[in-house]
């Protein structure tokens, strides 16, 4: 069931686990993606994609976004296509298949070049290290009053991966990074939810929430397995995210989200921010989020950076350790 979505009323509680999208985010895998997507039209004679075509494929799925480019480049029906495959000229129209088959081609040779964002290595290390300290209401231990307390107990940063990417395409662009002295394996193998997980349901990636919440779910896994130590909460998770749909896929799964758009995209945005925080209710049908992207901001409940450097962690309750 997910979580209903949180108001401006809500006072965000201390983070207890960060939950990462990859593409754009961690890895520069966007930029090589727009490469790779724009050399393939142009192999048909189409145009590069515009700047909303380009955000609207963002965070989605290998078949989604591929269906949404394939439609925006106009390309023919399939009944002209049979017609074009017939005829002598250069530039065939593809059909849909033909079309993802030569992406993918392109895809290999551009993704075993990926590397990490800036600030990535940085914030991933300084997080295998922090803690928060969370307040609990306890009962009287005693019994005879039956009257409350509050307890205060430090707990580790939980880490994990929530991405569209499936699973092929996440080795390629991931191998040089994940290994055993790879920043990437600081995420635990376990945490790493990738797009074909087959307890995702078909048909509903971003900006559906299913994904961050079974990300969650496997990260309570872990937390059930330690001594005196409760689940963590939707409300105790910061999603980094670069993508909108990724945004509204966090907002709706009734976490925090700090959002990092490149410079086109945030270029796009400038002076409606908040669109992007507000649009997570409407794009599921779910009524208004019941704030705008500055409420988000005030609030605690998101908030826009340039670059994982900027990463304030005592706004989240997040204490990091000096390192061992």
């Amino acid at each position: 069931m997910t979580p209903p979505l949180l108001g401006s009323g809500s006072t965000p509680q201390p983070v207890r686990a960060c939950i990462f999208d990859l593409d754009g985010l961690l890895i520069n895998s966007e930029t090589l993606l727009t490469e790779a997507r724009n050399s393939t039209l142009a192999e048909y004679s189409r145009p590069s994609m515009s700047g909303t075509v380009k955000a609207s494929l963002q965070g989605r799925s290998a078949q989604e976004s591929t269906r949404i480019l394939y439609e925006s480049a106009n390309f023919s029906s399939s009944t002209k296509v049979e017609e074009a495959r017939t005829t002598t000229t250069t530039t065939p129209t593809p059909t849909m298949e033909e079309f993802q088959s030569r992406l993918d081609r392109r895809l290999r040779e551009v993704f075993g070049t990926t590397r990490l964002m800036p600030g990535v290595e940085k914030l991933l290390r300084n997080l295998t290290r922090a803690t928060t300290t969370t307040t609990s209401v306890v009962g009287d231990k005693g019994g005879s009053s039956g009257g409350t307390g509050s307890e205060r107990k430090k707990n580790r940063v939980e880490l994990a991966l929530a991405t569209s990417s499936q699973s092929a395409m996440y080795r390629l662009k991931t191998d040089r990074l994940s290994g055993p002295d790879g920043v990437l394996s600081l995420i635990p193998q376990g945490h790493k939810v990738l797009g074909d997980d087959e307890r995702l349901k078909r048909g509903r990636g971003k900006p559906f929430p299913d994904i961050f919440l079974l990300a969650l779910e496997v990260v309570n896994e872990t937390v059930r397995k330690k001594e005196n130590e409760r689940e963590i909460k939707p409300a105790e998770c910061l999603v980094f995210e670069d993508a909108v749909a990724g945004v509204e896929a966090a907002r709706r799964a009734g976490m925090r989200v700090v959002w990092v758009p490149e410079k086109w995209l945030r270029d796009m945005y400038v002076g409606r921010e908040g669109e992007v925080f507000s649009s997570a209710g409407r794009s599921a049908g779910e009524g208004e989020m019941g704030m705008d992207g500055a409420e988000a901001g005030e609030s605690g409940w998101g908030e826009v950076l340039s670059s994982l450097e900027d990463v304030d962690y005592e706004k989240y309750g997040i204490v990091v350790g000096d390192e061992q």
